[in-house]
């Protein structure tokens, strides 16, 4: 490591919380661990790893790129692409073995023209509907009819057939009751076609840890993974954080009343005080809108003050502490704990999207590595990755 700030990322606490949700879903129901974004930013190869030593079934990401790098270091599980790829690209998915998602018949039109029916071997893919968040899916039953005849093509299997929720982390249960039943019409439309369809599945990780009753044949696991969930909402798990961020102080100096600091003169002192400067900035991924949030030197909370710069940022300290004391922007330090949840309510966010814009610059510490392959048994057959650094 050659700089001052990092990520621990503790891999057995991945195991601990899929293990966690795995023991409250039905014995049926196939859990479907979500990797993308290089695993929400705490290792991809890392994250598929630990997932399939703790059962998970499937692998989902969100792009191409994604399910190609994780084939490339030897990752057998299933995999499915969750965002429609070029249909030029069709090739690489069946070479591959990817689960490709589709939402309308146009793309099958075009994708004839690289993949001819003839062609022995299967394309799996997985139906998006649309039942009200609004991104990607089919939402009438009129494109649901276009698309029957291409699914029903010889070397096309329908793997599954899925929706997300938009409010599944919220308290009020209306908007997803609506979604819920949208759902239950568009699968109605699905089993008059006569189509074999493997797997129906709608529940993300809040939706799969608040209703039971919703994970049909498979769940959806991602930012649980991780230990982002609606923890006031939900009571059937107690996930850990898997990853806690930390720098150190790398110098303290007096500021007098008055005296400005940062960018634009973004502070200003109203009486002398301690200041430390910390070398992380939004380079990092710690963006300016994290000014005026806090982090942890010595056990003690210390404002961020004045504008965050590209590669460092400062605080206001308690005292006069010694150069290179630890900073902790993430985890907990004595009886004091910074959590991603204060973070993301701080910026008016969620969790996920703290630990995706940690950039490549922050290393990535793995931690109880040995632990984690050993702690379920070597479920897997595939050789341990190498403790990598981003």
């Amino acid at each position: 490591m050659l700089r001052d700030t990092w990520a621990d990322i503790h891999l057995n606490h991945i195991q601990d919380n899929l293990i966690q949700i795995r023991e409250t879903l039905p014995n049926h129901v196939k859990l479907m661990a979500v990797v993308k974004a290089n695993g929400y930013g705490h290792g991809d190869l890392e994250s598929a790893h630990m997932a399939e030593q703790a059962g998970a079934d499937v692998l989902a990401v969100a792009y191409l790129e994604e399910a190609l790098r994780l084939r490339s270091y030897g990752m057998k599980l299933p995999i499915l692409i969750l965002t429609p790829i070029d249909a030029e690209y069709v090739h690489l998915a069946i070479e591959n073995d990817l689960m490709l998602t589709v939402t309308n018949a146009t793309w099958f039109k075009e994708m004839r023209k690289y993949k001819p029916t003839a062609s022995a071997k299967k394309l799996l893919i997985h139906v998006k509907v649309d039942t009200g968040l609004g991104r990607i899916g089919i939402q009438s039953i009129e494109e649901w009819d276009k698309l029957v005849p291409w699914l029903k093509a010889p070397d096309i299997e329908v793997d599954g057939f899925y929706t997300h929720f938009a409010t599944a982390g919220k308290a009020d249960t209306t908007f997803l009751e609506l979604q819920t039943s949208r759902f239950m019409e568009m699968m109605e439309w699905s089993k008059k076609s006569g189509l074999h369809i493997r797997h129906y599945h709608c529940a993300g990780s809040a939706a799969a840890l608040r209703f039971p009753n919703l994970a049909m044949d498979m769940v959806r696991i991602g930012a649980a993974m991780y230990g982002f969930y609606p923890e006031k909402l939900v009571q059937s798990v107690k996930l850990k954080p898997v990853l806690s961020l930390h720098s150190k102080l790398i110098q303290v100096k007096k500021l007098r009343k008055d005296e400005y600091l940062g960018y634009d003169n973004s502070y200003q002192a109203e009486e002398e005080q301690w200041i430390g400067t910390v070398p992380i900035g939004y380079a990092d991924g710690w963006s300016q809108n994290m000014q005026n949030s806090e982090v942890l030197v010595n056990g003690q909370r210390a404002k961020v003050v004045g504008k965050i710069c590209m590669d460092q940022l400062m605080v206001k300290l308690p005292g006069p502490y010694a150069e290179g004391t630890q900073v902790t922007l993430i985890g907990r330090q004595g009886a004091e704990e910074i959590t991603f949840a204060e973070l993301a309510a701080h910026i008016g966010s969620v969790a996920q999207e703290i630990s995706t814009s940690l950039s490549a610059r922050v290393t990535r510490k793995y931690k109880d590595v040995e632990e984690a392959w050993t702690k379920w048994g070597n479920r897997t057959k595939l050789k341990p990755f190498k403790k990598a650094v981003m």
